[in-house]
Parts: structure tokens; sequence; C-alpha cells
């Protein structure tokens, strides 16, 4: 589904109208008209209001274009619940709720997330722990958080 048909459901399922949504997010009604109709879209920091009203990632506002993946352990973050926020409640998309909650990360060191996977993650290869720690190492190398 596209920002237009996303926005309006929001809104309709929020028992909401154009005016009372363009009151919470300064603006227009006929701004949030226009985006209903696909004829603009809101721009980054009205998304921003826009997924505080509505308890919703920017991502899901936007139709999920991207897949996002925690950069810390790489675990997909495919529903809004998984996603972690800021102290503010904000989300940030970034992290999921395991790895950044409220404002703090949950490994202070890379070993601290490999012992943790190590000793947790399923095993289907039956490799040995050295080998394990190994790839998840290579793995969490490539996450942004990690660099």
């Amino acid at each position: 589904m596209e920002i237009q048909g996303i926005l309006k459901n929001l809104r309709e399922k929020n028992n909401l109208t154009q005016e009372q949504l363009a009151e919470r997010v300064q603006v227009t009604r006929q701004a949030v008209s226009r985006w209903e109709t696909g004829e603009t879209q809101p721009n980054t920091d009205t998304l921003k209001l826009l997924s505080r009203v509505f308890d919703v990632s920017i991502n899901t506002l936007l139709g999920s274009p991207r897949q996002l993946v925690c950069q810390c352990c790489g675990m997909p973050l495919n529903e809004d619940g998984l996603i972690s926020r800021e102290p503010d409640g904000s989300y940030n998309e970034d992290y999921c709720k395991w790895c950044y909650a409220n404002g703090k990360f949950a490994y202070q060191s890379k070993e601290s997330l490999l012992d943790y996977l190590v000793a947790n993650m399923p095993n289907p290869d039956n490799a040995d722990e050295e080998t394990r720690r190994n790839q998840f190492d290579l793995y969490l190398s490539q996450l942004k958080h990690w660099k």
C-alpha cells in the first residue's frame, strides 16, 4: 500500500477527521487531504510527528520500503513492535528493542553480544563454539553499530 492509503487508513482507524489530524501535526486540513489523494507527501519532520500520533514507525508510514535489520544483532525488524524506542518514545529504526532501549545499549561490547549469541542461538550445523563465534563475529562486523 502506498503512503496515501496508509495515512487515510491510520487516520480512520484512530477515528480522526482530516481537521483533527491536521491540528495534531500542525498543518492545514487541505495538506492532509492532499496527502490522502497522493497529490503531495508529508515532509520528514511531519513524518516524525505522524509516527508519534499513530504510534507506528516511519518505515510503516512509507509502506515498509526498506527491510530493517537491527544494526547491533542483525535481527530483522519486520514489525513495529520489535523496533527500539528513544527515551521520548519515538522509534529508533536502527535497533531492536532488546539491543537498545530508553537510550541505552544492552551490550556494551561486541564480545558480550557474541557470548550471548554463542550460548543462546540454535546450532543446526553442530559447529563447535569457536566456529560459531567466528561466524557471528563476521556477520556482526558488517553492522553499523560494530564498524
